[in-house]
């Protein structure tokens, strides 16, 4: 009887069960989530504030990778051309004409970016600059507008072969004009103004980009002077 009676009480034991304490259950989360956040901010500074020791030539060069050929202006203007045809027989003109053509021209103005090495750049890491030397200019042919061309044509009998030799030699004198004009001093002087305004916008945004700050950039072409400071 007494051994049964021991039995029945060791069977009737509880079972001990070990629960985490409450407060460490509730840490865990919120130590996910300031994990996250660090994570977060970590990234963030990276992105924004961190500013690694790098090459402004290379990021610079970087920028002009993919543009073989920039287009920096565009002038559209009028030209005027005159020609004058004589259709005789036997060597008696009996047939005079003169023709005289107002014909629109636009030229454009383009960079050649295959050519910007490295020698082409100059980085100040003490004034936080960048210099930029550029080719040439190059002058594209001229691009004739003859459908808007406005035609004045004097004769008391213009032949078609006098009509087409009188429209042919215009178009080849207008745009001898245009070559001309494109390379007037006050148009080229504004061509040049573009180009070096575009390259600074090309340049100074992607270095911001690439940590370096408010970086200034300076423009000249072959030839000009380097800027003084």
């Amino acid at each position: 009887m007494e051994n049964d009676l021991t039995t029945r009480e060791t069977d009737l034991q509880p079972t001990v069960v070990r629960e985490q304490p409450l407060a460490r259950t509730q840490a865990v989360p919120w130590l996910i989530v300031i994990l996250l956040l660090a994570a977060v901010a970590w990234l963030g500074w990276r992105a924004f504030f961190y500013k690694e020791e790098g090459d402004p030539v290379g990021s610079a060069m970087l920028a002009f990778e993919k543009q073989n050929s920039l287009t920096v202006f565009s002038s559209r203007f009028e030209v005027v051309a005159e020609s004058e045809d004589t259709r005789g027989v036997l060597g008696v003109d009996l047939l005079k004409s003169r023709q005289a053509a107002i014909i629109p021209a636009t030229v454009e103005y383009r960079l050649d970016l295959s050519t910007m090495d490295r020698d082409r750049f100059e980085w100040d890491a003490d004034k936080e600059r960048l210099d930029v030397v550029l080719p040439a200019l190059r002058i594209s042919r001229p691009n004739l507008d003859e459908a808007q061309q406005k035609v004045f044509t004097e004769g008391s009998w213009v032949t078609r072969d006098a009509s087409s030799d009188l429209a042919r030699n215009n178009s080849l004198q207008a745009e001898r004009k245009a070559a001309a004009f494109a390379k007037n001093p006050q148009v080229l002087s504004m061509a040049k103004s573009a180009a070096k305004e575009a390259v600074r916008q090309n340049l100074a945004i992607p270095l911001q980009i690439a940590g370096y700050g408010d970086v200034k950039v300076e423009v000249r072409f072959d030839g000009e002077p380097k800027p003084a400071g």
